[in-house]
């Protein structure tokens, strides 16, 4: 099992080797006990700069394009945000919001957001911590698509926002979408969300 130190209690700790294989750039900096006051207190609940969130966090894979999006309340004034990241350098972000919307279209508009921001020849991965979304299109939307654009039990919603995705997402052919979980310290997924919510604040 592959040991780190923890950069704040200098105490070594364990990663496992699946974990190291899912985010290849990832190397952990602090143990699950030094990380846990950053998994109590997300970006979003506390309303953080992008800057601030830099300052914060440290922890989860450093390259990527990360993306976010949520309405509060639900439906109601929301926002979307992403980030391209490599090697821990920011090559291009993106973000806005809307009056009145969901969170699910502001998930769906950060990815779209995530891959306008990639070159057509980038090999990377998409990270977003909607598992509805990453489904819609790594599973269900190639289905839909071969019949017409419809599904059993009704209309699919947000169509024309699933549709561009899967287009976009399919045009370049080194990306790949994966899920990340959502609010427990990631750098670079906690600085989609301040992008995200950056509609809420005077400064960024």
């Amino acid at each position: 099992m592959p040991t780190f130190v923890c950069e704040q209690c200098q105490k070594p700790f364990e990663v496992s080797p699946a974990a190291l294989a899912k985010y290849p750039n990832w190397r952990p900096k602090k143990c699950a006990g030094c990380r846990a006051p950053s998994v109590r207190s997300s970006a979003r609940e506390e309303n953080l700069t992008t800057s601030a969130v830099l300052d914060r966090y440290s922890e989860g894979p450093q390259s990527g394009i990360f993306t976010d999006g949520s309405a509060d309340p639900n439906p109601g004034p929301g926002g979307w945000g992403a980030v391209y990241v490599v090697d821990g350098t920011i090559i291009g972000e993106a973000h806005g919001h809307e009056a009145h919307t969901t969170n699910n279209r502001m998930e769906l508009s950060a990815l779209i957001a995530g891959c306008k921001l990639a070159p057509r020849d980038a090999k990377t991965v998409i990270y977003s911590d909607s598992e509805l979304c990453v489904k819609t299109i790594t599973q269900w939307a190639h289905g839909w698509r071969a019949k017409g654009w419809t599904k059993k039990g009704g209309p699919i919603k947000n169509l024309e926002l699933v549709q561009e995705l899967y287009e976009l997402f399919h045009s370049h052919p080194g990306l790949k979408l994966e899920w990340i979980r959502a609010h427990v310290g990631y750098r670079w997924n906690e600085y989609a969300d301040s992008l995200a919510t950056a509609y809420r604040r005077t400064t960024r």
